[in-house]
């Protein structure tokens, strides 16, 4: 069975007197470990879909199975529980508290969840040596270069040890190498830990570190290819 799929997927938003369609009878499956890309123009509808599989947001229409189960079995309370324990998300603009240390930034998730606040602290410290930051546990975001804030959002996703991390355009601020390091640490999650990646971008060569790339546009999916040439993911970065 698939770990997410999708079935004729639509939403549309309305402000009363105008409807706009955001995504047309979408359909796609993805396996458990799998790391797909999922690309397309601005208003192709894929920061939608991301709300939608990351239970930001509900469908208008269609399905959505996740772990076997539909999203319609679930209260919205009963889905930020699941989202807060089996999804980690990283975003283009960080989103880390300013005047925060990377620890503290870090350990925000543990905060909602069942993990005894005697753990916190462990945990953290772990998901940031994980992205090779052990060296910047106290410092504050202003303080941080933009790859090494990108590197404390990663963390942040992971401290819960979620089954599925969602990146949304996760090199889209950073200079080229900077984002060629988070590629290739979102690429050694699901290599070396099999963690299910799903990664919105508009940059080929992002894309092309996932096995398999779904093309959106108007809503609608214009191509689903698996990558033939995936970049390899080096070592040097976690000395």
């Amino acid at each position: 069975m698939a770990f997410i799929e999708v079935e004729n997927l639509e939403k549309v938003y309305s402000d009363g007197a105008v409807e706009t369609p955001a995504l047309r009878g979408v359909s796609f499956a993805i396996r458990e470990g799998e790391f797909v890309a999922i690309m397309g123009p601005s208003g192709s509808g894929k920061s939608t879909l991301l709300h939608i599989l990351g239970f930001l947001d509900r469908p208008t229409r269609g399905t959505y199975h996740f772990g076997g189960k539909t999203i319609d079995d679930w209260t919205d309370g009963e889905l930020a529980r699941i989202r807060n324990k089996k999804m980690g998300f990283v975003f283009q603009s960080f989103s880390l508290l300013p005047r925060t240390t990377t620890l503290d930034n870090v350990k925000l998730p543990l905060l909602y969840s069942s993990v005894h606040s005697s753990h916190h602290d462990e945990l953290a410290r772990r998901a940031i040596e994980a992205v090779g930051l052990a060296h910047r546990l106290n410092h504050e975001p202003s303080q941080l270069s933009g790859g090494e804030r990108q590197r404390v959002a990663i963390a942040r996703a992971l401290v819960n040890d979620p089954d599925i991390i969602f990146a949304d355009e996760p090199t889209g601020n950073l200079d080229s190498k900077s984002g060629q390091t988070i590629m290739e640490i979102i690429q050694r999650l699901n290599e070396k830990e099999g963690r299910t990646v799903i990664l919105i971008t508009h940059e080929t060569y992002t894309a092309e570190h996932a096995q398999r790339i779904i093309h959106l546009r108007d809503g609608t999916i214009e191509s689903d290819i698996p990558v033939h040439h995936r970049h390899e993911a080096k070592n040097h970065f976690i000395k």
